[in-house]
């Protein structure tokens, strides 16, 4: 049996999707005979020094081994300055172990002021640091969509990430018979503030007219962010003639349960991107989903059961919303897309194997 070292910072709360990913990543990878440990490096509760100690001591035993740093900002640091990083990986390298990084999080953080600016600059500087320090630097998103990289990288490799969600078991005639004549449209996550608004705002607005025709519409709230939003949530559908629920945090397998039983899934939290985890649990679910514009295209995203509409053209949205609620021939191209792309790109069997090729592994 090979083994993996997934090095983690601090845990996110109220879920977190790294270790979620760390955990369904090495349940695939033991079916080919590699164990994927977690070691989490707990900075927060120890402090760096002693921290850094212990990883010192663990990393006697990694001789030969690959360890991967599982990367974003905040799980390396309070504030989004994440320069032990650095000195984690020179530590793990010291100790004659194969290095490599998974960047969750390829750019720096977005924001107009000052302390923004530095911050971006300084999470790009460690961005950079990471992928010349380790031998493997793993990315989600395809390649060329990562402008800071060397051209022509010969040691970085683009392998997507799945959902963090038990498959779920097929629902033949689920479009026509799970709802009687209701339509169900899932919401999985939503944002933080101030972008939850508009977020909320752009869902609202495409649901409206749809309900105003005469469909009957049930709108399902779940996931990260949701209880927060309870009150917003309320008012932006006040005046719509939709069943709400908000269903909150819920577990992996009441995630896959429900989204497998929703008829569409609206992913509005800005421009979908490839690693976008609501999206990725849609198609895994083969949820036809509709969603903006401008970073999924050339992606494997783009194979997928997704309608791109332009950003916050919130028309296009109910439009796209309508047609896949209504058509039945649409919708189940659709699904089929989502199923196909998801076996071929995101399901954790090909995710594991591309791991497997990536590292150089035996496997099994």
């Amino acid at each position: 049996m090979q083994r993996m070292i997934a090095l983690l910072g601090r845990r996110d709360v109220p879920t977190d999707g790294v270790e979620d990913y760390c955990t369904f990543l090495g349940d695939a990878l033991l079916w080919r005979g590699v164990e994927l440990k977690k070691v989490r490096v707990e900075w927060r509760d120890r402090g760096w020094v002693r921290s850094l100690l212990q990883l010192w001591r663990e990393a006697a035993d990694w001789r030969g081994q690959w360890v991967l740093l599982q990367f974003t900002s905040l799980a390396w640091s309070r504030r989004g300055f994440p320069f032990a990083t650095v000195a984690v990986i020179a530590i793990v390298r010291s100790r004659g172990a194969r290095t490599g990084v998974f960047y969750h999080e390829p750019f720096g953080y977005d924001g107009g002021r000052r302390i923004d600016r530095v911050r971006r600059a300084c999470q790009e500087w460690v961005l950079r640091q990471l992928y010349d320090l380790t031998e493997k630097p793993i990315f989600a998103d395809p390649l060329e969509k990562i402008p800071w990289l060397p051209p022509n990288s010969s040691k970085a490799v683009s392998i997507p990430i799945g959902a963090s969600l038990p498959e779920p078991s097929p629902m033949p005639d689920r479009l026509s018979a799970q709802n009687g004549n209701s339509k169900t449209v899932a919401i999985y996550c939503v944002g933080e503030l101030p972008y939850r608004a508009f977020e909320l705002e752009d869902i609202s607005r495409a649901v409206a007219p749809l309900a105003a025709n005469g469909l009957k519409l049930r709108v399902v709230f779940l996931g990260r962010g949701t209880p927060e939003a309870h009150a917003e949530i309320e008012r932006a559908f006040r005046s719509i003639p939709v069943e709400l629920l908000n269903l909150g945090i819920r577990s992996a397998p009441e995630v896959s349960s429900a989204l497998a039983q929703s008829d569409a899934m609206l992913c509005v939290r800005g421009r979908l991107f490839p690693r976008r985890s609501s999206a990725l649990a849609g198609i895994a679910c083969g949820v036809p989903i509709v969603a903006y514009a401008g970073a999924a295209e050339g992606t494997p995203l783009a194979a997928a059961g997704i309608e791109l509409v332009p950003y916050r053209d919130v028309a296009a949205l109910s439009r796209s919303l309508g047609r896949i609620l209504e058509d039945r021939d649409h919708w189940e191209k659709l699904h089929r897309r989502s199923l196909q792309a998801h076996k071929k790109y995101f399901c954790w069997n090909a995710i594991a194997e591309n791991f497997v090729s990536a590292l150089g592994l035996k496997g099994i």
